[in-house]
């Protein structure tokens, strides 16, 4: 199958032409169809499997074939969690229409809002937005929804779990009710199908692969250590096995700090990325990696969603998740585009109920390993570590809740007013 025999315009088979494509993946094969048809899409794809360009494609193809308005109100909004997607989003839909007469922007907070709300007083027809800066722009009169056609929710899956709930539904309340809807989720979850009876109209459903199923290029592997030696068996195998570029996964923010301090102290190049960073750091930081001048990242989960690093070669998780769908999300990193990669978990006693939470979800057991110098302590307590922690929060608590927001974007809209504190220690310990 080619990208020409799904209907797509000649501007669109130049632009994927130039980027080197010329096989859709299963994802983009399944969904683009439906979407051209105008039908609803209720599409499920891992990580790195092209689900972007899956959703992109057939909607600037769609704007395409409609004469853009003399003032270019906004025609289709993509919805996402984070900065970090956003922009990603973002660039993909100014390299699929570089042939086309579409324009296209990116808002999210954390940064100032001038330019942005100057760009869209000149009128686009695409708007990659993250809910927090999206509805306060709204609020304040600078924006419109009233001409949307297309209604893209990426990364469904995570918005809720960061609590986006209020924030979707706000923004549902203030497009026409005639409109084409596609959601983007990594998982076909119970909320996810709630969600999604609520917003999508006798939605086309589409999977790629199975659902919570790792990523079969990825090859995975335990070290069971002492807790007290994860710092010094991470450098160690980073050291020694010359790795250049290694995303590493830490429960909390101040764990990823700490972690990035001690590297740094070692010779090894690492920057950390959490949602107490800057846009601007973050945008630094990531680049950096990227581009090789940073060998180590350091991420939080909510960070690191929706990242596109090419080719990445390995992924570490010096915590291991609490909740075993972010476990597959993180190894997703690597594996990508048909690559190789390998994904390292080191695990200490008081991980074991999240490992077999992880390997009862993936269907599989993984290899286990122990290092001399880095033995687990055998007389370690093996109960889970407590929410205090930084773990154990539910996926299914508080959905409604806009909790984690700065992570994503600096503020929820339901809140960027009046920031309050919080007494919940289980929310602030797992926001990243």
């Amino acid at each position: 199958m080619s990208f020409k025999s799904l209907g797509l315009s000649e501007a669109l088979l130049k632009a994927i032409s130039k980027k080197g494509y010329t096989t859709p993946s299963p994802i983009q094969a399944k969904a683009i169809p439906p979407v051209l048809l105008g039908v609803d899409v209720l599409a499920s794809a891992q990580t790195g499997t092209g689900k972007t360009a899956g959703f992109t494609l057939p909607l600037l193809h769609l704007l395409s074939q409609r004469p853009a308005e003399r003032h270019r109100p906004v025609r289709a909004l993509i919805l996402t969690p984070t900065r970090e997607l956003a922009a990603q989003v973002y660039a993909n839909v100014r390299e699929y229409s570089e042939f086309l007469d579409i324009r296209s922007t990116v808002i999210f907070g954390g940064v100032n809002q001038k330019p942005q709300v100057s760009t869209l007083r000149q009128g686009v027809d695409v708007l990659v937005a993250t809910p927090g800066r999206l509805l306060d722009l709204h609020n304040q009169g600078l924006l419109s929804l009233k001409h949307v056609e297309i209604f893209v929710l990426d990364e469904a899956d995570r918005m809720l779990d960061m609590g986006f709930l209020r924030d979707i539904e706000r923004v549902m309340k203030i497009m026409p009710a005639k409109r084409q809807n596609l959601m983007f989720s990594a998982t076909f979850s119970k909320d996810i199908k709630k969600l999604a009876n609520g917003i999508l109209n006798h939605p086309a459903q589409v999977e790629a692969t199975p659902e919570n199923t790792a990523v079969e290029a990825i090859s995975q592997k335990v070290y069971r250590v002492a807790k007290g030696k994860k710092t010094d068996l991470i450098i160690k195998l980073i050291s020694e096995g010359n790795w250049k570029q290694v995303l590493v996964f830490t429960r909390t923010k101040h764990g990823a700090n700490k972690l990035t301090k001690k590297m740094i102290s070692e010779g090894i190049t690492a920057a950390a990325i959490h949602g107490n960073k800057s846009q601007g750091a973050r945008t630094k930081a990531l680049a950096g990696f990227k581009d090789g001048s940073v060998s180590v990242l350091v991420a939080t989960d909510i960070a690191a969603r929706g990242l596109d690093i090419p080719l990445l070669p390995h992924v570490i998780n010096y915590e291991i998740p609490n909740i075993s769908e972010d476990y597959v999300h993180r190894i997703g990193r690597t594996g990508r585009a048909g690559a190789v990669g390998e994904a390292i978990s080191l695990v200490s006693a008081d991980e074991t109920t999240f490992l077999r939470d992880i390997e009862k979800l993936i269907g599989e057991r993984l290899p286990v390993e122990i290092l001399e110098g880095f033995e687990p302590d055998p007389n370690a307590s093996t109960a889970p570590i407590k929410q205090g922690g930084g773990g154990g929060r539910s996926r299914n608590a508080n959905h409604s809740k806009p909790r984690g927001a700065k992570s994503g974007e600096g503020k929820s809209a339901s809140n960027s007013r009046r920031p309050k504190r919080t007494n919940d220690r289980r929310s602030k310990s797992s926001r990243s």
